[in-house]
C-alpha cells in the first residue's frame, strides 16, 4: 500500500456532505475488462479499467505534422460556417424517426477501432453499436440525407497496426475518419490525403494537438471536473484517493492531483493492487479517510468499484466519495445495493422517457439482442462511445442540410469546429472546439453528475446537470 500527499491536514475537520460526486474518467486505457459495468452520460467519455497501456513508442511512420484541430484553423474566419442551437420547427434532437430512407449520393466514413490487442486492448463493442447506429440512420435521413457506407479497420493497439488502418483507409477514399478507441492514429496519413478526423475519446497527450477533433474531452475533462466538484459543490479542503498502481491507473491519478492542486485543495493518495481481497479494498478506503478528509474519490473500476463501496459501507465512513461513471454499472449496482449510498458518478444522469431514449433504443436493441424496451442508457458500456459519436456526427449534418449547406467530410468537420451553442445527441455537452488553447482538440468539457439513492437508482443532483471542467483543466 502507497500513500503519498502534497501536505498533510488535520484529523477531525471533515465537512461531510451527504450526496456525493463522482467523475467519469476518460482513460481508454482502462476500460477493457469492465465495459459492461460501464454506464456514460450521453455526452461523457465512459472510464476504462486500469490496464497499463504506456505512451507510444517511437515509429518509422510518417512524421507527425503541425495540429490544424482548432476551430480558428479550419477555414479563414469569415468564411466559417456557425452551427448554432437549432431555433424554430425543427428539433434535430429528436426528429430522427420522422425522416425517410435518405437518397442522395453514399458518403463513405472510415471508422479505426482497437479490437484483438493484447493486455485486453479489445473494443468491438464500438464497432457493433457504431454499425447498428448507421443500419438506423440508413432508414432515418442518412447523415443528412446521404446513404452511409462505412468502411471498419481494426487496429490492435500498436502504432503499426494503427498505420496500417490510416492507410487502407486513404486508399479506400473514405470522405471521413471516426477514431473509436484508437489508441496510435496516424494523423499524418490522413492530413496527407486531405480526410478530416473526429475522434470520440483522446487517449495520449499527442491527441490534445492532433490535427483532430473529439467530441469528448478524456482524462483532462473528467479530472477537472472531479475538481470542479470537489471544491463548487462538497467545498472541499482536503481530499482523499484511492487508485490501483499501475501505468494506466497512475497517469489518471497524476492528471487528478494536477487538477486538485489548480483548485488549491489538499489530497492524499493510497495506492494499492489491481484486484484486492475485501480486507484489502477495506483497508485502502480506511487510510484514504484516516485523516477525516471532506471527500474521497475512487478512481478504481471493475470489481474494485464493488470492493471500495463495500469497504466503505462496512467501515461505517459516511465521507461522500466521487468516482467513475464505471461504478455505476448494473452490475454493479445489483451487487453492492444500498452500500453505494453516498457514492456519485460523473457523467451519469436520470434516464428519463425522451424522444432521444426511445431512438437510443430501437437503435441498439437489434444489437444487443433484447427488446428496444429493455435498453439501459445508464448501462451500455463503451459501445455508447461510437453511438452518441455517430449520432452528434448526423444531428450536425442534417442542420447542415436544412441550411442548404453540402454534406462532405470536409464540410462537416469545419462546421462542428466552428459550431456555437449546439449539444452532443442526445442533449448532452455544449460542443465548443478549440476553446480551450492548451486542448485545441476538445470539444466537449461538461459532464452531469449522478448519485446512487436508495432502491437501486442512480439520479442527477439537482444543480449538477453540467459541471464544467474549465477551469481547473490539468
Amino acid at each position: 500500500m502507497k500513500r503519498t500527499s502534497n501536505h498533510s491536514y488535520q484529523r477531525g475537520a471533515a465537512h461531510k456532505i451527504w450526496c456525493a460526486g463522482l467523475v467519469s474518467l476518460g482513460l481508454v486505457a482502462s476500460a477493457c475488462s469492465s465495459d459492461k459495468a460501464a454506464s456514460p452520460a450521453t455526452n461523457a467519455p465512459v472510464a476504462a479499467t486500469n490496464v497499463a497501456v504506456t505512451d507510444p513508442p517511437a515509429t518509422d511512420g510518417p512524421a507527425a505534422t503541425e495540429p490544424v484541430a482548432t476551430s480558428d484553423s479550419v477555414a479563414p474566419a469569415d468564411t466559417q460556417p456557425v452551427a448554432t442551437e437549432p431555433s424554430g420547427e425543427v428539433n434535430f434532437s429528436s426528429n430522427f424517426p420522422d425522416l425517410a430512407p435518405p437518397t442522395g449520393e453514399e458518403i463513405v466514413i472510415g471508422l479505426v477501432n482497437t479490437e484483438g490487442g493484447a493486455a485486453g486492448l479489445d473494443f468491438p463493442e464500438i464497432r457493433i453499436d457504431v454499425l447498428a447506429t448507421v443500419d438506423y440512420l440508413n432508414q432515418h435521413g442518412g447523415l443528412g440525407g446521404r446513404p452511409i457506407k462505412m468502411e471498419t479497420c481494426a487496429a490492435k493497439g500498436s502504432p503499426e497496426t494503427s498505420q496500417a488502418c490510416a492507410q487502407e483507409l486513404a486508399g479506400k477514399g473514405v470522405a471521413l475518419v471516426m477514431l473509436g478507441l484508437d489508441l496510435f492514429p496516424d494523423y499524418a496519413t490522413y492530413t496527407a490525403a486531405n480526410i478530416p478526423v473526429i475522434g470520440v475519446l483522446p487517449i495520449f497527450p499527442a491527441d490534445n494537438t492532433a490535427d483532430a477533433l473529439f467530441l469528448t474531452g478524456g482524462n483532462a475533462t473528467t479530472t477537472g471536473t472531479m475538481a470542479a466538484v470537489a471544491k463548487d459543490y462538497y467545498k472541499a479542503a482536503t481530499v482523499g484517493i484511492v487508485s490501483a498502481d499501475n501505468p494506466g491507473a497512475n497517469g489518471t491519478e497524476a492528471s487528478l492531483v494536477a487538477a486538485l492542486d489548480l483548485a488549491g485543495i489538499a489530497h492524499i493518495t493510497i495506492k494499492g493492487g489491481d484486484n484486492e481481497t475485501d480486507a484489502g479494498y477495506q483497508g485502502l478506503v480506511r487510510e484514504a479517510a484516516k485523516d477525516n478528509p471532506d471527500l474521497l474519490i475512487s478512481l478504481y473500476a471493475g470489481d474494485g468499484c464493488i470492493g471500495t463501496m463495500r469497504g466503505r459501507a462496512a467501515l461505517g465512513i459516511e465521507i461522500p466519495v466521487i468516482t467513475t461513471s464505471i461504478c455505476s454499472g448494473k452490475e454493479v449496482l445489483d451487487e453492492v445495493g444500498d452500500d453505494a449510498l453516498g457514492w456519485a458518478f460523473v457523467g451519469v444522469r436520470t434516464q428519463e422517457d425522451t424522444p432521444e431514449l426511445a431512438i437510443l433504443q430501437e437503435m441498439l436493441a437489434p444489437a444487443l439482442g433484447v427488446k428496444p424496451s429493455e435498453v439501459d442508457s445508464t448501462a451500455l458500456g463503451l459501445g455508447a462511445l461510437g453511438t452518441i459519436g455517430m449520432m452528434t456526427l448526423t444531428q450536425f449534418a442534417n442542420m447542415m442540410a436544412a441550411d442548404g449547406q453540402e454534406v462532405t467530410g470536409n464540410s462537416l468537420y469545419e462546421y462542428i469546429g466552428a459550431s456555437k451553442g449546439v449539444k452532443a445527441w442526445p442533449d448532452g455537452a455544449l460542443i465548443e472546439c478549440g476553446v480551450s488553447p492548451k486542448y485545441p482538440t476538445f470539444c466537449a468539457f461538461t459532464f452531469p453528475i449522478g448519485e446512487y439513492v436508495a432502491g437501486g437508482k442512480v439520479e442527477t443532483i439537482p444543480g449538477l446537470d453540467a459541471v464544467s471542467a474549465k477551469d481547473f483543466l490539468p
